[in-house]
């Protein structure tokens, strides 16, 4: 049986790999830093050109379009192995406008790019149950299919190209959005005198009741901001939203400000941090 791969193992990507390979699959890896792969124990590739040598379907999940490129393209990259007849599933956020780049570039070397971006974080994909939004050719899709079932419990093929990328952005502006406004809700609840935990189960109770409450409400009231979801992969997203509102000619009102609330973690130094840490930032910009 041939083995699959399996292409970083960051926060996120670590918590798929480990997923699929407690659902039986013999992964082949590789990350650059070899370390994150230590616990997996499954073996461990060279480069990303002898991951592809040793396995028909490649997963990858990488911070942002350049981090593909260079994975796919690049030295040692993906498509100087032995591709021909191979799947590339690509569960980053990627920039609409790039993917078009690594279809095509798949396409010169006979194999297949999928699009695959997910909703969710280290929790759900740790459980099989993160929702993937899936573009490209129905063909790659229908191959893939029965591994993104052991991913994900909400499958959603949107087919034509950039769709999954765009709607990935369209969701990540209510999930941005909404841990901002929680954010400084939270604070505005304490500068008011009420205790935080009130704050958070009066808004939980409230209009704040939501996904990402239940997500990121222990954080902000224990100020444990250990990464699922950081704040720099929020603002990245949010900057390629900007792009998407100017490609279609429209303004974005929330998604601009909310960006650059974001874009305060990176002067604190805490973008690496999980993105509830913007309540922190909130709060000392509020003197607390």
């Amino acid at each position: 049986m041939r083995k699959t791969g399996f292409i970083g193992l960051g926060h996120l990507g670590g918590a798929m790999a480990k997923r699929l390979v407690s659902e039986g699959l013999d992964l082949v890896v590789w990350n650059r830093t070899v370390e994150k792969a230590e616990d997996l124990g499954v073996e461990v590739a060279a480069s990303p050109a002898e991951v592809a040598n040793n396995a028909d379907i490649v997963f990858l999940n990488l911070f942002d379009s350049g981090a593909v490129r260079s994975v796919l393209i690049g030295p040692g990259g993906l498509l100087e192995g032995d591709v021909a007849g191979k799947l590339f599933v690509d569960t980053t956020t990627n920039h609409f406008v790039d993917v078009l780049g690594f279809y095509e570039a798949c396409s010169k070397k006979g194999c297949s790019y999928l699009e695959a971006p997910v909703l969710g974080s280290v929790i759900p994909a740790s459980q099989g149950n993160l929702v993937i939004l899936v573009s490209g050719e129905t063909t790659a899709f229908e191959r893939a299919r029965p591994f993104l079932d052991r991913l994900g419990k909400n499958i959603f093929f949107l087919g034509d190209k950039t769709l999954a990328n765009r709607m990935k952005l369209v969701n990540n502006l209510v999930l941005g959005t909404f841990m901002a406004v929680i954010a400084e809700a939270t604070v505005l609840g304490e500068r008011s005198g009420i205790q935080k935990e009130t704050v958070l189960d009066i808004l939980a109770a409230g209009a704040g009741n939501s996904g990402v409450m239940n997500a990121k409400k222990e954080r902000i009231l224990k100020e444990d901001f250990t990464t699922h979801f950081s704040a720099a992969l929020i603002y990245k997203d949010l900057h390629y939203l900007q792009d998407l509102a100017r490609a279609l000619r429209v303004p974005l009102f929330t998604g601009a400000v909310t960006k650059e609330i974001f874009a305060l973690t990176f002067r604190e130094n805490k973008e690496p941090l999980d993105m509830s840490v913007v309540y922190e930032v909130i709060k000392a910009g509020h003197g607390m």
